[in-house]
């Protein structure tokens, strides 16, 4: 039986502020994944600035994709395709990537893959384990939190979503309140830790009969919590803010995704995006799901692939090849692209 030929993609992602380039090999295997952090840049401000970002994707973006395909020992003739973020993000870091890559497609006459930031995340969960469907993913990044429910491969239906701020956009504004650095999503698990949950912020729709997340509440409870404390002049325990503002994010999060895995039949569950990486939530989910759904397979990317990074656009790229996904020239950014509530990507 003759084997099947390898299929290399060289994958680029440049949604906010991360410059990166990879090449992934079959969907499931990174060859390379180069990335350009610029979170210094925007520490001092608090948040990304979009027009630092897109600077910095100028500078960085060619340097990568010769970084990628050196450590990947790869040549462009050696590629099957060449595959980019279009969407979600911020619309001049978008631009900046899709440029370099419809160049790169164009001069070494390689196909071009268009890909959905978001799809990423979810399927770089597939350098861990193979995607077994029908899976539930849990999304949940600085701009997005969002269930996500997948009948077969490619296919996705949203059944909950934040109607206001996400959990990643909460985690960035109450660190900017506790004096923390940014990104403080990582010094806030950190904090959780080695607090208590004493301040009982509020659980916003945690009874509704819907799936879907809301933050802002929240977000206000704690702000007004520690302004209100600091008029009295009395100073309040860090650690135990983080660890109520955790709880608080955690306890919504687990508790929506445990009632869509009892609505839908599930194989698996991928945790996806940025606050993957957060320890307090991989514990909650692990101990819930191992009490109430033990034959469901609980499936997280490294912290490594949790992040921005090239490699989760190459592996969906794999699909997106099967199902014939081709953009041309004329690919164009859309930063509010979305998945419908329908099995069907919004593309307009």
């Amino acid at each position: 039986m003759e084997e099947k030929e390898d299929v290399l993609i060289l994958a680029v992602e440049s949604s906010c502020d991360e410059t990166s380039v990879a090449v992934v090999k079959n969907g499931n295997e990174i060859l390379s994944n180069i990335i350009a952090t610029q979170i210094k840049s925007h520490q001092r401000f608090g948040g990304v600035v979009p027009e630092i970002a897109s600077r910095h994707h100028v500078e960085q973006i060619t340097y990568c994709i010769e970084a990628a395909l050196e450590e990947a020992k790869v040549a462009p003739k050696d590629l099957t395709a060449v595959a980019v973020t279009y969407g979600p993000g911020l619309v001049g870091a978008l631009l900046i990537g899709l440029s370099a890559a419809k160049a790169f497609s164009f001069a070494h006459q390689l196909p071009l893959l268009k890909v959905n930031h978001m799809a990423g995340h979810i399927y770089a969960a597939q350098f861990v384990e193979p995607l077994e469907f029908p899976l539930m993913a849990l999304v949940v990044s600085g701009g997005h939190t969002e269930l996500v429910y997948m009948k077969e491969d490619g296919s996705f239906e949203i059944i909950g979503e934040t109607r206001d701020d996400a959990a990643g956009e909460a985690y960035d504004k109450v660190g900017r309140v506790l004096g923390l650095p940014y990104p403080s999503g990582k010094w806030i698990d950190e904090l959780a830790h080695e607090g208590k949950d004493t301040f009982d912020f509020p659980r916003a729709m945690l009874k509704e009969d819907h799936l879907d997340f809301s933050f802002s509440g929240l977000k206000s409870a704690f702000i007004n919590t520690v302004h209100n404390a600091e008029q009295r002049g009395e100073e309040l325990n860090k650690a135990d803010l983080a660890a109520s503002f955790q709880a608080a994010v955690v306890d919504v999060l687990v508790e929506k995704t445990i009632r869509a895995c009892k609505e839908y039949p599930v194989k698996q569950l991928v945790v996806a995006g940025g606050v993957a990486a957060n320890q307090g939530l991989r514990e909650a989910l692990a101990t819930r799901f191992t009490k109430e759904f033990p034959e469901v397979e609980i499936v997280i990317p490294p912290l490594r692939l949790c992040g921005d990074n090239a490699a989760m656009i190459g592996a969906y790229a794999y699909t997106a090849l099967q199902k014939g996904e081709w953009a041309d020239g004329q690919l164009n950014a859309k930063p509010s692209l979305c998945f419908a509530r329908k099995e069907k990507e919004v593309d307009e």
